[in-house]
């Protein structure tokens, strides 16, 4: 798939994010016409389990995101421990820059890169989670012309990244686990939402 075609759905956990990432991967189907990002926050030394974790709950492979690595579609790309994984120019960038939100892996640096990369065919999405990490993301998404998703804080296990996500953000959708992956494949498989980003004024139609 050329990359001026290819969507991204970047998405965002933490507390309470390997259950709701297992429910949300194991409803995407393996033929999903976008590349997958995941930034679930982990100590620095963590085993880094959840690739395999998140491969067994669906038919979609992970792997951890490897510097340079081309984003393709019908992959999953989780941010290793202790590096920030950035989408950039179609790639996999990884980057030891300093913490943010207290984390590292954190949520707000991928979804930057993802509406810089992406624009309107950037997918942010805000699972539970402790704080406010992925609120700026996701704003700068929306800015790009990309979609803003936020998991219902009410079925989120932690609903504090949800709901700052929510109080902050114009969001296009809410919606609870059990309906997530159902929504981000009807997503994918729609148009993007119009790229405004190079509009300017142009005559106007009223007359004086």
């Amino acid at each position: 798939m050329p990359l001026a075609n290819l969507r991204l759905i970047a998405i965002g956990a933490s507390a309470g994010g390997i259950e709701a990432l297992k429910v949300l991967v194991a409803g995407l189907p393996a033929d999903l016409p976008a590349a997958v990002a995941i930034v679930n926050h982990l100590a620095p030394e963590s085993p880094g389990y959840l690739p395999a974790i998140l491969s067994h709950a669906g038919p979609l492979p992970a792997s951890h995101g490897r510097d340079r690595e081309p984003l393709l579609p019908g992959r999953i790309y989780v941010a290793p421990p202790d590096r920030h994984m950035l989408v950039v120019g179609g790639c996999v960038l990884l980057t030891d820059g300093a913490r943010e939100n207290g984390m590292r892996p954190a949520i707000d640096p991928l979804f930057r890169s993802a509406a810089v990369s992406f624009g309107n065919r950037a997918i942010g999405v805000v699972l539970t989670g402790a704080l406010d990490d992925g609120t700026a993301g996701l704003a700068a998404i929306k800015n790009r012309g990309g979609l803003a998703v936020v998991q219902d804080p009410a079925d989120a296990e932690t609903p504090s990244m949800p709901e700052s996500a929510l109080q902050h953000v114009v969001v296009d959708h809410m919606a609870p686990l059990s309906a997530m992956a159902a929504l981000l494949v009807r997503l994918v498989q729609e148009e993007p939402p119009a790229d405004l980003r190079g509009a300017t004024c142009g005559p106007s139609s009223s007359s004086s």
